[in-house]
Protein backbone atom coordinates (compact mmCIF):
# COMPACT_ATOMS: atom_id res chain seq x y z
CA UNK A 1 0.00 0.00 0.00
CA UNK A 2 3.48 2.31 0.02
CA UNK A 3 2.66 5.15 2.57
CA UNK A 4 -0.31 4.71 5.16
CA UNK A 5 -1.22 8.57 5.01
CA UNK A 6 -1.83 7.79 1.33
CA UNK A 7 -4.08 4.91 1.56
CA UNK A 8 -7.90 4.98 1.10
CA UNK A 9 -10.31 3.78 3.27
CA UNK A 10 -11.31 1.59 0.74
CA UNK A 11 -7.38 0.18 0.79
CA UNK A 12 -7.51 0.00 4.12
CA UNK A 13 -10.57 -1.88 4.80
CA UNK A 14 -9.59 -4.30 1.84
CA UNK A 15 -6.22 -5.35 3.62
CA UNK A 16 -7.76 -6.04 7.05
CA UNK A 17 -10.61 -7.74 4.93
CA UNK A 18 -7.77 -10.10 3.16
CA UNK A 19 -5.99 -10.51 6.69
CA UNK A 20 -9.65 -11.80 8.19
CA UNK A 21 -9.94 -14.43 5.45
CA UNK A 22 -5.86 -15.56 6.19
CA UNK A 23 -7.06 -15.86 10.14
CA UNK A 24 -10.39 -18.09 9.14
CA UNK A 25 -8.28 -19.87 7.13
CA UNK A 26 -5.79 -20.49 9.67
CA UNK A 27 -8.23 -21.32 12.58
CA UNK A 28 -10.33 -23.49 10.32
CA UNK A 29 -6.79 -25.74 9.63
CA UNK A 30 -5.59 -26.13 13.03
CA UNK A 31 -7.36 -29.00 14.71
CA UNK A 32 -6.24 -28.68 17.76
CA UNK A 33 -6.13 -25.95 21.14
CA UNK A 34 -3.45 -24.24 18.84
CA UNK A 35 -6.19 -22.68 17.53
CA UNK A 36 -6.71 -20.41 20.26
CA UNK A 37 -4.10 -17.75 19.46
CA UNK A 38 -4.98 -16.97 15.83
CA UNK A 39 -8.83 -17.80 17.16
CA UNK A 40 -8.38 -14.44 19.84
CA UNK A 41 -6.12 -12.88 16.92
CA UNK A 42 -9.35 -12.84 14.49
CA UNK A 43 -11.57 -11.57 17.43
CA UNK A 44 -9.57 -8.69 18.01
CA UNK A 45 -9.02 -8.02 14.37
CA UNK A 46 -13.02 -8.67 13.81
CA UNK A 47 -13.96 -6.28 16.98
CA UNK A 48 -11.87 -3.31 16.16
CA UNK A 49 -13.07 -3.44 12.33
CA UNK A 50 -16.39 -3.67 12.34
CA UNK A 51 -16.62 -1.20 15.23
CA UNK A 52 -14.52 1.14 12.80
CA UNK A 53 -16.94 0.08 10.23
CA UNK A 54 -19.82 0.93 12.25
CA UNK A 55 -19.01 4.36 13.51
CA UNK A 56 -17.54 5.76 10.42
CA UNK A 57 -17.50 3.30 6.54
CA UNK A 58 -21.40 2.75 7.02
CA UNK A 59 -23.03 6.33 8.09
CA UNK A 60 -20.17 8.09 5.26
CA UNK A 61 -21.88 5.64 2.99
CA UNK A 62 -25.25 6.53 3.78
CA UNK A 63 -24.76 10.00 3.59
CA UNK A 64 -22.87 9.31 -0.06
CA UNK A 65 -26.10 8.83 -1.52
CA UNK A 66 -25.99 4.66 -1.14
CA UNK A 67 -29.30 3.02 -1.35
CA UNK A 68 -30.40 2.64 2.26
CA UNK A 69 -31.00 -0.94 2.24
CA UNK A 70 -27.64 -1.84 1.10
CA UNK A 71 -26.38 0.02 4.48
CA UNK A 72 -29.41 -2.46 6.31
CA UNK A 73 -27.99 -5.21 5.24
CA UNK A 74 -24.54 -5.05 5.89
CA UNK A 75 -25.47 -3.66 9.62
CA UNK A 76 -27.61 -6.66 10.34
CA UNK A 77 -24.69 -8.87 9.33
CA UNK A 78 -22.66 -7.57 11.56
CA UNK A 79 -25.01 -7.76 13.87
CA UNK A 80 -25.07 -11.20 13.43
CA UNK A 81 -21.81 -12.13 13.17
CA UNK A 82 -21.00 -10.39 16.86
CA UNK A 83 -23.59 -12.51 18.57
CA UNK A 84 -22.20 -15.58 16.55
CA UNK A 85 -18.42 -14.74 17.51
CA UNK A 86 -19.18 -14.12 20.90
CA UNK A 87 -21.07 -17.18 21.34
CA UNK A 88 -18.08 -19.14 19.68
CA UNK A 89 -15.56 -17.15 21.94
CA UNK A 90 -17.85 -18.20 25.30
CA UNK A 91 -17.71 -21.92 23.68
CA UNK A 92 -13.95 -22.14 23.35
CA UNK A 93 -12.07 -23.87 20.83
CA UNK A 94 -11.68 -27.15 22.97
CA UNK A 95 -15.32 -27.58 22.34
CA UNK A 96 -16.72 -30.55 20.14
CA UNK A 97 -19.14 -28.00 18.43
CA UNK A 98 -16.86 -24.92 17.46
CA UNK A 99 -15.27 -26.31 13.94
CA UNK A 100 -19.11 -26.89 13.01
CA UNK A 101 -20.28 -23.61 14.28
CA UNK A 102 -16.87 -21.77 12.92
CA UNK A 103 -17.39 -23.04 9.46
CA UNK A 104 -20.69 -21.41 8.88
CA UNK A 105 -19.58 -18.39 10.92
CA UNK A 106 -16.23 -18.21 8.53
CA UNK A 107 -18.84 -18.57 5.18
CA UNK A 108 -20.85 -15.95 5.95
CA UNK A 109 -18.37 -13.08 7.23
CA UNK A 110 -16.08 -13.94 3.71
CA UNK A 111 -19.94 -13.31 2.55
CA UNK A 112 -20.54 -10.29 4.03
CA UNK A 113 -16.77 -8.86 3.44
CA UNK A 114 -17.62 -9.71 -0.86
CA UNK A 115 -20.87 -8.01 -0.26
CA UNK A 116 -19.59 -5.13 1.61
CA UNK A 117 -16.59 -4.85 -1.42
CA UNK A 118 -18.73 -5.33 -4.13
CA UNK A 119 -21.85 -2.65 -3.50
CA UNK A 120 -20.33 -0.50 -0.41
CA UNK A 121 -16.65 0.05 -2.01
CA UNK A 122 -17.50 0.16 -5.49
CA UNK A 123 -20.35 3.40 -4.31
CA UNK A 124 -17.41 4.57 -2.52
CA UNK A 125 -14.82 4.73 -5.45
CA UNK A 126 -17.30 6.14 -7.72
CA UNK A 127 -19.40 8.78 -5.97
CA UNK A 128 -16.06 9.92 -3.41
CA UNK A 129 -13.11 12.30 -4.52
CA UNK A 130 -9.64 10.45 -3.11
CA UNK A 131 -9.12 12.64 -0.71
CA UNK A 132 -12.36 12.22 0.96
CA UNK A 133 -11.63 8.56 1.16
CA UNK A 134 -8.08 9.00 2.57
CA UNK A 135 -9.49 11.38 5.39
CA UNK A 136 -11.94 8.64 5.76
CA UNK A 137 -8.98 6.06 6.38
CA UNK A 138 -7.53 8.28 9.11
CA UNK A 139 -10.86 8.75 10.52
CA UNK A 140 -11.20 4.44 10.71
CA UNK A 141 -7.66 4.66 12.00
CA UNK A 142 -8.79 6.77 15.04
CA UNK A 143 -12.07 4.73 15.47
CA UNK A 144 -9.78 1.71 15.74
CA UNK A 145 -7.57 2.71 18.10
CA UNK A 146 -10.64 3.18 20.60
CA UNK A 147 -12.46 0.16 19.46
CA UNK A 148 -13.29 -3.06 21.85
CA UNK A 149 -11.12 -6.09 20.97
CA UNK A 150 -14.29 -7.87 21.64
CA UNK A 151 -17.80 -8.53 20.45
CA UNK A 152 -20.01 -6.86 22.64
CA UNK A 153 -23.51 -7.71 21.30
CA UNK A 154 -25.33 -5.56 23.75
CA UNK A 155 -23.65 -2.89 22.79
CA UNK A 156 -25.68 -2.84 18.99
CA UNK A 157 -24.38 -1.96 15.77
CA UNK A 158 -24.85 1.62 15.23
CA UNK A 159 -22.83 4.51 14.98
CA UNK A 160 -24.05 6.50 18.73
CA UNK A 161 -24.00 2.57 20.53
CA UNK A 162 -20.29 2.59 19.51
CA UNK A 163 -19.08 5.96 20.15
CA UNK A 164 -21.00 5.87 23.37
CA UNK A 165 -19.86 2.12 24.39
CA UNK A 166 -16.80 1.82 22.63
CA UNK A 167 -14.42 3.64 24.83
CA UNK A 168 -15.10 1.99 28.02
CA UNK A 169 -15.83 -1.52 26.42
CA UNK A 170 -12.32 -0.58 24.98
CA UNK A 171 -10.90 0.01 27.92
CA UNK A 172 -12.00 -3.17 29.55
CA UNK A 173 -11.13 -5.72 26.79
CA UNK A 174 -7.42 -4.45 26.48
CA UNK A 175 -6.67 -4.48 30.07
CA UNK A 176 -8.03 -8.28 29.96
CA UNK A 177 -6.14 -9.08 27.29
CA UNK A 178 -2.98 -7.19 28.78
CA UNK A 179 -3.56 -9.82 31.57
CA UNK A 180 -3.86 -12.44 29.63
CA UNK A 181 -1.11 -11.84 27.69
CA UNK A 182 0.89 -11.55 31.15
CA UNK A 183 -0.60 -15.14 32.53
CA UNK A 184 0.74 -16.92 29.70
CA UNK A 185 4.40 -15.44 29.36
CA UNK A 186 4.71 -16.54 32.99
CA UNK A 187 3.43 -19.36 32.57
CA UNK A 188 0.13 -19.56 34.44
Amino acid sequence: MGNDTDATVIDLLLEQHAQIEQLLHRVSSIQSTAKREPFEDLVRLLAVHESAEEEILHPFARQSGIDQGIVDNRLAEENQAKHVLSDLYELGVENVEFDTKFQEFAHNVIEHARNEEKEEFNHLAEHCDRTELTRLATLVRAAEAIAPTRPHPSSGESAAANLLAGPPLAIFDRVRDMVRDWNRKAGN
